[in-house]
């Protein structure tokens, strides 16, 4: 038997798991990420893809989960998926610098932007679809359990939203504390910064929506002196998603968290999901029948864990490494200024700890950020604090002057835009 199969029979055996996974310490050089995007008939946006005109496009770039058992990386290297949305997304390979990262993405980008192209289909540019309501496309066990769990918030999320996750090497041991820690103080003001999908007053309608849903699977992971610690009791706390099984419904019993499975070893039947995961409802709630499901009779194992963390979606997830989700799509090319920002700031632990002083006054904000952006007062001088810092360390990413110079415009615009009436002088970098 392997270690993916050991049974876990007590919840601190889980934690013991995860504590030792989730940072993997060394030198921080590499840098990754994850750019996401609506995709839309050019002819109609407001009409609804199949999922087979992503195929056709897509070729032998085609996904898993859409049929092809082995799909080939794009020419710079990143792997296509594809979301239950039909959202499309590219998780860039791992680069040794953020100018590697940039001309990587920028290439798969440009490639996958043709391929769409060919079929008469277009990347969106904004964090929510701006044209359709949400509607899950993609049939898969997982998908259809979450669809049964969640709330209006949590289809939106599914189906909707678009976003733009960069990741980060843990660091050194001594330092993975304050690298975590900075990535989440900073997070409202570069969320607020970089809002890309105003939808019914909020600046940044995607990161409502993921706080829409159950806040002990989306919300942050509470602050301690041992973020991996911290992590692994928020993980084995967090409600179940689903639980895998060969045949029927993934659902399960509203509730249970991996912890009770483990020291139950097992889960007792009851209602499936009818809507009921989400603290925050836009619209009517979708009414249907009661359904009921099996219960699970077996303990869970290593992979069930494994396979848990990857249903939970904190703004900061520790995956060996560090990866941030909290950021919007972004337009076009301009993914690269909140990369460049966030890489300037890690890129040594002087500058680290002065981006936690100069995030304090809008650490934890998030609410406020994502309602009100750069318009919140401790928000928006946190951001143009963090971006101040950042634009002077641009040096340090290792980006060519053009593309240094392109950073410090978009976020120049940025700062400015979304403060109308403020003057040029007060918000500039």
């Amino acid at each position: 038997m392997g270690s993916a199969d050991r049974v876990l029979r007590r919840t601190a055996e889980a934690i013991e798991h995860i504590t030792g996974i989730c940072f993997k310490t060394g030198p921080p050089r590499q840098v990754g990420a994850e750019l996401e995007w609506t995709t839309h008939p050019v002819a109609d946006p407001s009409a609804y893809l199949r999922a087979g005109d992503l195929v056709e496009a897509l070729g032998v770039h085609t996904p898993a989960t859409l049929g092809n058992p082995h799909p080939v990386p794009l020419p710079g290297g990143g792997m296509v998926t594809v979301e239950p949305g039909l959202q499309i997304e590219i998780s860039s390979a791992p680069a040794g610098s953020l100018a590697e990262l940039h001309a990587a993405v920028t290439a798969d980008r440009d490639t996958l932007a043709g391929l769409l192209a060919s079929r008469g289909i277009v990347l969106g540019d904004r964090g929510l679809d701006p044209y359709r309501a949400p509607r899950r496309i993609l049939e898969a066990p997982r998908y259809a359990a979450m669809d049964r769990a969640f709330d209006n918030a949590g289809h939106t999320m599914m189906g909707s939203t678009a976003g733009l996750q960069v990741c980060f090497d843990a660091g050194e041991t001594h330092q993975i504390a304050a690298r975590w820690a900075v990535l989440h103080e900073a997070g409202p003001a570069l969320l607020a910064l970089f809002a890309n999908s105003p939808r019914h007053g909020w600046a940044s309608a995607r990161t409502a929506a993921w706080h829409g849903i159950d806040p002990r699977r989306s919300g942050p992971v509470p602050a301690s002196v041992d973020p991996a610690v911290s992590w692994a009791h928020y993980a084995v706390h967090a409600p179940l998603l689903c639980v895998r099984r060969e045949h029927g419904r993934w659902d399960v019993r509203p509730g249970v968290t991996m912890a009770d499975w483990i020291e139950a070893g097992g889960i007792e039947g009851g209602p499936a999901g009818s809507g009921r995961i989400g603290g925050r409802r836009i619209g009517p709630r979708r009414q249907r029948p009661p359904q009921i499901i099996d219960p699970v009779t077996r303990p869970p194992t290593i992979d069930d864990l494994e396979y848990h963390l990857g249903t939970l979606f904190p703004p900061v997830r520790p995956r060996g490494y560090l990866e941030v989700r909290y950021l919007d799509t972004q337009p076009g090319d301009e993914w690269i200024a909140p990369a460049a920002v966030l890489t300037a700031l890690l890129s040594g632990d002087a500058l680290t700890d002065r981006a936690r002083e100069l995030a304090a006054p809008a650490a934890g904000r998030w609410h406020a950020a994502a309602r009100s952006g750069l318009a919140d007062r401790p928000v928006r001088r946190a951001a143009t604090a963090l971006a101040d810092l950042a634009c002077r360390n641009l040096d340090r990413t290792g980006l060519s002057a053009p593309v240094r110079d392109t950073v410090t415009g978009i976020v120049s615009r940025r700062l400015r835009d979304a403060v109308p009436g403020r003057p040029r002088e007060d918000v500039s970098v």
